[in-house]
């Protein structure tokens, strides 16, 4: 660094060699993603990306590319727009995640700033959609960022989630010249200040409830049962987040359980399907229950609509009177503070 003038040019470089930008380090946050709009084609576009990634779905291409271009995204992106439409931020022409994704970028930037000054620069990308990943990363490795810390936003780690994003993340790098130095972040399932952000959720949450709630739903995101056998620890993961929240928040073993939503296709997938527990929860006389959604850093169309409207109507169709959704951690200061003690951890050695 020394060796730099303040606006990041070399005294010692020759007059002819091209700019080096002054060093610093980079923090990459990832989501899942999303589409740029509601329409059909915007849809189609999200949904061919998403469909067509082999850790999403791995079946052969020569079976699953047919079934998908033909059938499944000439019917689909009308239905999922709708679905969108329903939870879109009309106001600033974007979805929910999007939004909120944006709102934890600019925090986790203030907070980082505060510990590190400008040494650290804060962006996000998105694994299927925009801004992607390769563009941030290109954007990163412009500003000078000769070392960056890739952190997926999924507390518990999956192939189709965690890894992937992983993937987009190496592929980029391929392109880059000047490789810079990476860390990616491992799964914080079971960091105490994560643990202790979703305990608050949920006691804000019954505190604004007149009577409690009889069971809390912890639902997370499914997966082909088949993944697990084959090595995936998500599901482990997933049940440890919910025996230590269970811990944390001092209750009994039967006030709270784990489900799993979102099938997609014919095989099955992670047990119990959280669609059909809660219609048997009403039926077995837990006429009150709450739903958390543990796996999602961020609300987005999977709590939103899915968990707010198909599986609410589920469970009042099936006797149920009082449905509470507890929202995603989101921007909540004590999220932020939980993430940022995670990238500061991982920071260690470089700054």
């Amino acid at each position: 660094m020394k060796d730099q003038t303040t606006d990041g040019s070399n005294p010692h470089l020759p007059g002819d060699h091209p700019p080096v930008r002054a060093r610093k380090l980079g923090v990459l946050l990832a989501n899942l993603g999303t589409p740029d709009g509601t329409d059909y084609w915007s849809m189609r576009r999200y949904l061919n990306e998403f469909l067509s990634d082999r850790r999403v779905i791995d079946y052969s291409p020569w079976f699953w590319q047919p079934l998908l271009q033909l059938v499944i995204l000439s019917k689909r992106p009308r239905t999922s727009g709708e679905a969108y439409e329903s939870i879109w931020n009309h106001e600033a022409g974007e979805s929910p995640l999007m939004t909120i994704t944006k709102a934890q970028t600019a925090k986790i930037t203030d907070a980082l700033k505060a510990r590190y000054g400008d040494a650290v620069e804060v962006d996000f990308c998105m694994r299927y959609g925009n801004p992607s990943t390769p563009s941030k990363l290109r954007e990163m490795v412009a500003k000078g960022c000769d070392k960056i810390l890739f952190f997926p936003l999924y507390p518990q780690y999956a192939g189709a989630t965690t890894a992937t994003a992983n993937d987009q993340f190496f592929r980029a790098l391929m392109k880059e010249k000047w490789q810079p130095a990476t860390r990616t972040v491992p799964p914080y399932f079971d960091d105490p200040a994560y643990i202790d952000a979703l305990a608050q959720s949920v006691e804000r949450a019954y505190g604004q409830i007149e009577q409690r709630p009889d069971v809390l739903v912890c639902s997370y995101h499914g997966l082909p049962q088949r993944y697990l056998m084959e090595g995936d620890p998500y599901h482990c993961q997933c049940q440890k987040t919910t025996r230590l929240l269970k811990e944390r928040l001092g209750w009994d073993d039967d006030a709270i359980t784990t489900t799993f939503q979102s099938r997609f296709g014919p095989e099955e997938w992670l047990k119990p399907y959280t669609v059909e527990e809660v219609a048997r929860l009403a039926k077995t006389g837990k006429k009150r229950i709450a739903v958390i959604a543990p796996a999602f850093s961020a609300d987005c169309i999977e709590t939103l609509e899915e968990i707010n409207e198909e599986i609410r109507e589920s469970f009042e169709e099936a006797g149920g009177e009082s449905f509470t959704y507890v929202p995603c951690l989101n921007d909540d200061d004590a999220h932020i503070d939980a993430l940022t003690g995670v990238i500061a951890r991982n920071l260690q050695g470089w700054i």
